[in-house]
This record gives C-alpha cells, sequence and structure tokens, in this order.
C-alpha cells in the first residue's frame, strides 16, 4: 500500500503562517470585562488564592491551571529525522506536540525550547519551572543525554517527567505486541525477542516488554555494530550494557534465526526478506522506522504470510502511533495529581490500550476510515480517532497511579470520572477527521469549477496531494497554469486535470442534454451554446451529470443564489424539488445545524418539515443523533404571532409524517440551546439541547451564522446543499482555501 498524499513546502509553510502564526493562541477561562472581573482576576482578589496556596500548596491545583499543564521541553538535538537543528528549529515541532495534547486528552500545553546541550544546564532549568507544570513532556533530546536528563528530573521533581520519544513508543509497541501474542498464541516469557536500533525508544522498548515478563537472555538488541552481547566494548554505554544478552549471536542476521519477535527502530531496509524467512512460526514484526520500515508488510508477508506486521506508518494497517499514549498517560497522571509516570502506569496504558482493540469497534470509527475493523492480524492496535480512548486509557493510567502509591488526590467515582471525560472532548474534531478519512476511502474525482481563482486552484491542489482523489479543474490551461505558478505551485499543473469546452470531446452530448431540459423555458439552441461551452458553473454541472467527474464544489467566485440559479439548468435543485440548505457551526466543542441558509426564501410549514428532514440526513451521515428545534421569538404558543404560528404548525407536520427523530418548537433560541432554560418546560419531547436549528427563513438563518462567525469565532461549514441528486457543494465568496477544501470533503462523501 502506498502513501498518496504529498505535502508540499509551500502547503507547509502556508499552513503554519495563515491565518496567524504557530499553531496555538492563549484564550481566557474567565470573564475579563468588567472591572469587578479585573479586581479579581488580579489586584486586590487574587491575594486570597495566593495566601490559599502558601498555606496549602496543593490547592494550587484547585485556584490555577497547575492540573492541567504540561511543559513540552526540547533543546533541538534530535529534531523527528531531521537531526541536531538546535532550540529554534525545534519550535513547530514541540507547538505541533502541544496541540495533539489539546486535541485528543483535553490538556493544556506549553512548549518549551532550551538554548543548550549542556544536560546539567537543562536539568536545572527544567527544575526551577517545576512549580508551573503538572507534567514534563521531553521530547526530541538525543541520546545518551536524554536518559541522564530523565533519570535525575525523576529523581529531583515531584511531577511526571516522561520523555514521550522513548517510553511513547514502547507504551504503544507492548499494546500491540499483547494483542500479536494473543493471536499467535504464545506467551511474552517464552518468546525470542529481536531488536534493531538501541537508541532511546529501542531500549525504552525493551525495558518496558522486560517488565511485563520478558526474560533478559531472550531479547537480543543490536545497534550499527551488531549484538548487544555480554562482554562487547567497542560503541558501549551503560544504557546499552543493561541490556547485553548471553549469546553467541553476532549479526543481526544470527539474531533474526528462530526469533519470535522482531521489533525495529533503526533504518529503512535494515531487514531483509531472507532474515524474516528465518524467523519462527507465526512472527511479529514491528518495523517502526520512519517514514520508511525496515521492511514493508508486502515485503515480510511474500516470505511469510502467516507475520503479523505493523509500521510507523499510517498507509499501512497497525500504525504504531504515539498519539495513543501519551496524551492518555498525562491526563490519567494529571487527574490523580500524580507524582511521577511509573512502570505500572505505562502498563496499565499498553493492556487497556490492547484490550480495546479486542472489543467490538463502533460503527462511527469504521464510518470514519471508511472500512469495517475487527480485531485481528491487521488491527491489533486501535486507531487514533476512537473516540473511546479518551474515557478507557485514562482511567486504566489513573487506577495504577493510585494502586502504585503516586497519586496526591485518588479519584473516588471512577464512572463518574469517565462521565467527565466523555464531556471534556470536542466532537467537532472527531467529525472532521471522520469526513477526510471518508473522503479519503472514497477517492472521487473532484470537479473544482472555478480554475480562475487561485484559492480554488490551492485547494484543489491541496485535495489531490492529500490523497482524496483527482481534482478536475475547470478553467483555461493558460491561465491556471499562470495563476499556480504565481502561488508558488507550478509543478501542480502536471499532476491535475484541466478541463474546458475546448478540450472536451463530450461538449455535444452536453447542449443536446441542456436543450432537452430547457427548451420550453425560453432557451433558444444559441442560448444553450452559449451556457454550455461559456458558464463554467454550468459546464462543471453538465460533467457532473454525465458522470465525467464524481462530485463538485463551486460557487467561491458568485453569490451562492447565482450559483444556484445556473446548476439549477442541469439539476432539480429548487426549493420545491426538496433542495435545502444545512450549515453547519462550530464552537467550543458544539456543532449545531442551522437550515436553511441557501434555498427557501420563506418556507411554509411542510417547507419547514421537509427542511428538519434533510438537515436529520445531513446530522445523521455525520455520526450524530439529530434533536431539532424549530426556532421562533416565541416559546409553545407565547407571545401570540402570526409569523411564529408556522413554526409552531412545523412539528405536526412530522407528527403527521411519523419521522424517527427528536424535534419540538416553537421555541426561543436559549431554550433550544441551554439545558436549564429547556428544563423550564418539561413537557418538551427534546431530551437535551438541539443540534439542528430550523429557522423561519433564509434572511434569518444567514444573519445567524454570520454573526456567529463574526462575533464568536465560530468555524462554519456550509451551507451543506442536501436533497440533489448528485454530490455538489457551494462555498461561499468568502471561503478560504481550507474551507473550499472541506466543502469538497463533504461532496466526496456524499453528505446531504
Amino acid at each position: 500500500m502506498s502513501d498518496k498524499s504529498r505535502i508540499t513546502p509551500e502547503e507547509a509553510l502556508s499552513y503554519h503562517l495563515e491565518p496567524m502564526p504557530g499553531k496555538y493562541e492563549l484564550v481566557a477561562s474567565k470573564p475579563m470585562t468588567t472591572q469587578r472581573d479585573l479586581s479579581l482576576a488580579y489586584s486586590p482578589g487574587v491575594a486570597v488564592p495566593v495566601q490559599a496556596i502558601a498555606d496549602s500548596p496543593e490547592t494550587a491545583y484547585d485556584y490555577t491551571t497547575k492540573g492541567n499543564m504540561v511543559a513540552v521541553v526540547s533543546n533541538g538535538t534530535a529534531i523527528l529525522g531531521l537531526g541536531n537543528l538546535g532550540a529554534l528549529a525545534a519550535k513547530p515541532v514541540m507547538e505541533g506536540k502541544s496541540v495533539l495534547f489539546k486535541r485528543f486528552a483535553d490538556v493544556n500545553a506549553i512548549d518549551i525550547e532550551l538554548d543548550s546541550e549542556d544536560p546539567e544546564e537543562i536539568i536545572r532549568a527544567v527544575k526551577l519551572m517545576g512549580p508551573t507544570f503538572g507534567g514534563v513532556n521531553l521530547e526530541d533530546i538525543k541520546a545518551p543525554e536524554c536518559f541522564i536528563i530523565e533519570q535525575r528530573l525523576k529523581e529531583e521533581m515531584d511531577i511526571p517527567v516522561f520523555h514521550d520519544d522513548q517510553h511513547g513508543t514502547a507504551v504503544i509497541c507492548a499494546a500491540g505486541l499483547i494483542n500479536a501474542l494473543h493471536l499467535s498464541g504464545k506467551k511474552i516469557e517464552d518468546c525470542r525477542i529481536v531488536l534493531n536500533g538501541a537508541g532511546a525508544a529501542g531500549i525504552a522498548c525493551l525495558e518496558l516488554i522486560k517488565a511485563m515478563g520478558a526474560r533478559h537472555d531472550n531479547c537480543i538488541a543490536c545497534d550499527t555494530k551488531g549484538v548487544i552481547y555480554q562482554g562487547r566494548t567497542e560503541g558501549m554505554n551503560q544504557w546499552k550494557s543493561a541490556h547485553a544478552a548471553n549469546t553467541d549471536a553476532r549479526t543481526l542476521e544470527d539474531a533474526m534465526k528462530d526469533a519470535d519477535v522482531f521489533l525495529g527502530v533503526s533504518v529503512k531496509g535494515a531487514v531483509t526478506p531472507e532474515m524474516v524467512k528465518s524467523m519462527a512460526d507465526n512472527p511479529v514484526i514491528f518495523a517502526m522506522a520512519n517514514p520508511d520500515p525496515e521492511i514493508t508488510p508486502e515485503e515480510a508477508h511474500e516470505v511469510r504470510p502467516d507475520a503479523i506486521v505493523a509500521t510507523g506508518r499510517s498507509d499501512y494497517p497497525n500504525q504504531v502511533n504515539n498519539v495513543l499514549g501519551f496524551p492518555y498517560l498525562f491526563r490519567g497522571a494529571l487527574d490523580i495529581h500524580a507524582r511521577a509516570i511509573n512502570d505500572q502506569m505505562k502498563i496499565a496504558c499498553a493492556e487497556a490500550l490492547a484490550a480495546l482493540a479486542r472489543e467490538d469497534v463502533p460503527d462511527e470509527v469504521a464510518m470514519a476510515y471508511g472500512r469495517k475493523l475487527s480485531f485481528g492480524r491487521d488491527y491489533i492496535i486501535p486507531t487514533p480517532f476512537d473516540p473511546r480512548l479518551i474515557y478507557t486509557i485514562p482511567p486504566a493510567v489513573a487506577q495504577a497511579g493510585m494502586e502504585t502509591g503516586v497519586s496526591r488526590r485518588p479519584i473516588v467515582d471512577m464512572d463518574g470520572y469517565r462521565h467527565t471525560l466523555k464531556a471534556r472532548m470536542d466532537p467537532t474534531a472527531s467529525v472532521l477527521s471522520g469526513i477526510a478519512a471518508r473522503a479519503k476511502a472514497a477517492q472521487a474525482r473532484m470537479i473544482f469549477a472555478e480554475g480562475d481563482d487561485e484559492r480554488v486552484l490551492r485547494a484543489a491542489v491541496s485535495y489531490q496531494r492529500a490523497g482524496y482523489g483527482k481534482a478536475l479543474v475547470v478553467g483555461r490551461e493558460h491561465d491556471v497554469k499562470d495563476k499556480l505558478e504565481q502561488a508558488g505551485l507550478g509543478d501542480a499543473y502536471r499532476e491535475i486535470e484541466v478541463v474546458n469546452a475546448a478540450n472536451t470531446r463530450h461538449l455535444e452530448a452536453y447542449r443536446s442534454f441542456l436543450y432537452q431540459r430547457l427548451q420550453r423555458k425560453g432557451f433558444d439552441t444559441h442560448d444553450i451554446h452559449r451556457l454550455a461551452s461559456r458558464d463554467r458553473h454550468v459546464f462543471a454541472s453538465l460533467m457532473l451529470a454525465h458522470g465525467h467527474g464524481d462530485a463538485l464544489v463551486t460557487g467561491a467566485t458568485r453569490k451562492s443564489a447565482h450559483v444556484l440559479k445556473l446548476i439549477n439548468h442541469v439539476f432539480d435543485a429548487r426549493a420545491e424539488d426538496g433542495a435545502v440548505g444545512v450549515t453547519a457551526l462550530l464552537h467550543k466543542g458544539r456543532i449545531v445545524f442551522v437550515a436553511d441558509t441557501l434555498v427557501h426564501e420563506w418556507p411554509e410549514p411542510e417547507d419547514l418539515a421537509t427542511i428538519a428532514e434533510r438537515a436529520v440526513a445531513v446530522a445523521r451521515s455525520l455520526g450524530l443523533e439529530p434533536r431539532v428545534a424549530f426556532l421562533s421569538f416565541s416559546t409553545f404558543g407565547y407571545p401570540v404571532s402570526e409569523r411564529a404560528t408556522k413554526m409552531h404548525m412545523a412539528p405536526q407536520v412530522l407528527d403527521a409524517r411519523g419521522v424517527d427523530f427528536e424535534y419540538d418548537g416553537e421555541m426561543t433560541v436559549e431554550v433550544a440551546l441551554n439545558p436549564s432554560a429547556m428544563a423550564k418546560y418539561p413537557f418538551c419531547r427534546l431530551s437535551g439541547p438541539a443540534n439542528i436549528l430550523v429557522v423561519p427563513a433564509r434572511h434569518s438563518a444567514s444573519i445567524s451564522v454570520k454573526l456567529m462567525q463574526e462575533m464568536a469565532g465560530a468555524t462554519v461549514i456550509g451551507p451543506i446543499l442536501a436533497g440533489v441528486d448528485k454530490p455538489i457543494q457551494v462555498c461561499s465568496t468568502v471561503a478560504t482555501v481550507n474551507d473550499i477544501v472541506n466543502m469538497a470533503l463533504l461532496a466526496a462523501c456524499e453528505v446531504g
């Protein structure tokens, strides 16, 4: 399996630059609007928690961010696969690590780059910052200094210190190994295990699996000079010496004979098919070198079909991905105010991950990855976007921490703790990642109608290079080429496909089709020729109608009403045809759909019911259980108004249709979204806050969405066009490149 994704330098730099430099910002969690707020936040009010902490240091976890704050520390001496590029160059990676903490476990993390290669200086600097943080994640520090720094900080600090390059890899490796041995019917204490790559990660892997029961002399470690055996002196240090085995093997090839397990954290091509062939029955091969494994799964399976293979890559099954470990380890450790992350907590994390992979995989995870996942040789490790991780792994880690005495504040109600973990996570992230995964599986040929716009061209290139499918751009070849070159993407011209009336052999078929649709609507053959050959929106729609593309995205250069009118020449996309516009608002961890934002100017009760049904289909296609509120300025009949009547009648239409989702109305926005306000109406049929808001008219829908976007900073996706025979999505004229790509992904997934 090959990775279709390609990231260019221009795209990577643009991602980190726009709309503002860097990958995160700090946001106040308390009100800061009035003089009283400021007095409480700073002087004189702040003196009270200051004194409380001075009297009882443990209360720092109650009155400050310490209990949910991790320092991501590096000196840039071992950046990814790039080596020693220094502290400043490490900052993009450490910012990335910080946002992964937030994205996957709601842990606040701050990157700290220390400009020193002296272990003593780094130890002193990190130790002095101890009062600020609840934990320290060391990252991209070269061996052997990383061993020295971590060990000393563990000894001298009373908060968890965790070098992820070592232990993160070890934990995920251990989780996969538990399940691989389960499938092959072997016990870890009986297995012969070979490690290639005796650096930080490799040694941590050996230490953890030995803590889990592997026998010392059954584990043979190799480095660039061969087997690390007892008595070897060349290229040795105290950490390698601790794992020197009593063996006659001197090369990796010798060690691999009859081995049950291979663990690789070394380099591409280190393992040959002949080595794999010499292994024991049902061999387990974890070829974790990045970006290319020691041996590919195809090469291993060619000589050993019985092998269970894992790699560090996302384009193969069984990815050993550190993001499955470190966020949840720290989440569990922080929540018990732990003094350390010990081996028992790491083993608990590995065992919980392994157990999760053996459970039935929820439909939404399968939907996100575009395939059914079930425990077996190609699924021994959970996927990073499994929503169960957040409430499965931290409780196991916390329990192990409490049982081993590193907890300052034990969790009494573990079931309640799991519930709070579920509530911590932002559902919008999993929805968007699910859309992307489904789009990649669909491999849709995406028609980008407006090839004269730089944003659209950049989106088309991004779509194709991200591996979602083929980008078909409607435009003139020389215009497209010039604009791509101006955007620094000149090489992409050879990758995408440019289509227009001048280079298609289908124009006559397009004109004939269009004439049949429009000949009785005042269009003559000259009108048809102009529409088919000169209007990009009509031409793109005709491509889609004839199967010369799988989906269409347009609207970035013209008002949506105008674009929709042109699309209607080819498709039935009017209000009377059942078309509806549904806009998704993503804000502060909530997703709310607003409808109709595109088609119906002034819908009547029957229309409103149809709008609700279309919006429900969109919500369900994104994995959400719908709750519909028909909005008004009145609530359940008061105040009485002619304009509120239709919102009162729409639920009655749904009653008659016998639909299978929750709905009620009419009601105000606060009743629909605020549980406390809703509780005042115990007869309300909604079981919780609404996530679909059906509004009285298109203008009120548009105003609501744009107000949320401009004033609250909500992320807006849509309007999503639903109820049309083919997947078509219409962007707004202010859409960014990312917005256009998101709309393309929705079209590829056939949402709506």
